[in-house]
């Protein structure tokens, strides 16, 4: 019996490790819950089958946006895992951020067979609820990385603690802040704030700035568009005569904020934080304009995100969630820094 026959065990992302047992027929059933009703896992044939086979594993990273700068990091480590391993890989997903775009795609790639492993970073968590579950009952192991979805049918998380994240972020914002800060806000930006992991970010970032004295505004949602994001921050700043501070939920809010508070010459009164390491992200950390940025290694969450997958098909890993970690950047550490883009 070769290898990739052989019983894999699985984890779900909030349950102890299954029970697996390997059928007459050579697929793999995994016995016990995942916490979502859901009792067992069967590996659907035609993906036993390419592995019978030593066919190269199809292995898709379904990305929220793939138009913003982030998902570029993400698919030079996915090309990186996918090399090293021998997998077929590719990232997708709806540009603009699109959850009935990204579900319509997922379902498609299940229908015809055209996945053997599936990583999920939703543009919404609730839409993309029911796809999951749908991938996971048609046999298809499935995770999600970058942003997660506790409450799916998820077997893993890859990436950032989000929420853990979003209270550190508040907790180095209030370092930076000058002054007194009673009476005065900090202002939230997002590219979506309907997005699970704008949600997860948010509810860390105020649980770091409780008791802060600080009157939290927003989120705010600015979109991906850059002219457009930054029309959004301007007119939301015009109206916010006490601003301490600014914080951005992502890459691409982080930068549209900045460039604002360059513009306006308020560096020096306004402390702020974002997301992530876009060249242009380090060029207002270098300014002086940004205070800091924390990085969730994008690079790192493609590559382990097509290695899970992988590992759990042909060498019997079980699937754990991996923590891609954060890293506050400011000046004093950026020239070790990675840039994202």
């Amino acid at each position: 019996m070769s290898p990739r026959t052989h019983l894999r065990t699985l984890t779900a992302a909030t349950t102890a490790v299954a029970a697996l047992s390997l059928s007459a027929c050579g697929a793999i059933t995994a016995d016990g819950t995942d916490g979502t009703g859901d009792d067992s896992f069967t590996l659907a044939p035609y993906i036993q089958q390419r592995l019978d086979d030593d066919k190269p594993l199809r292995i898709k990273l379904s990305y929220h946006d793939p138009s913003l700068a982030f998902a570029k990091p993400i698919g030079s480590g996915m090309k990186k895992a996918g090399k090293e391993l021998g997998d077929d890989v590719s990232l997708i997903g709806p540009t603009g951020g699109d959850a009935g775009k990204q579900v319509s795609e997922i379902q498609t790639l299940i229908q015809q067979q055209a996945v053997d492993g599936l990583a999920v970073s939703s543009a919404s968590s609730d839409a993309l609820k029911p796809v999951i579950s749908q991938a996971y009952k048609a046999g298809i192991p499935v995770i999600s990385f970058n942003t997660d979805n506790p409450d799916s049918q998820q077997m893993g998380f890859v990436g950032q603690d989000l929420e853990a994240s979003g209270k550190n972020q508040a907790k180095e914002l209030r370092k930076k802040i000058k002054g007194d800060t009673n009476g005065k806000s900090v202002i939230v930006f997002s590219v979506d704030t309907g997005a699970g992991w704008s949600h997860d970010r948010f509810n860390g970032f105020k649980k770091g700035m409780k008791d802060s004295g600080l009157k939290i505004v927003g989120p705010v949602n600015v979109g991906n568009e850059p002219n457009s994001a930054y029309n959004t921050v301007e007119s939301t700043m015009s109206g916010q005569p006490d601003v301490a501070a600014v914080a951005g939920l992502d890459c691409c809010s982080t930068t549209a904020a900045a460039k604002w508070v360059a513009q306006s010459g308020k560096q020096d009164s306004i402390a702020m934080g974002g997301f992530d390491l876009l060249t242009q992200t380090s060029e207002y950390i270098d300014r002086g304009v940004l205070d800091f940025t924390v990085s969730q290694n994008p690079a790192e969450q493609g590559y382990q995100a097509v290695k899970t997958l992988h590992d759990f098909l042909t060498e019997e890993t079980k699937i754990t969630g991996v923590d891609t970690g954060a890293q506050i950047i400011t000046r004093d550490n950026l020239a070790d820094a990675t840039v994202e883009d």
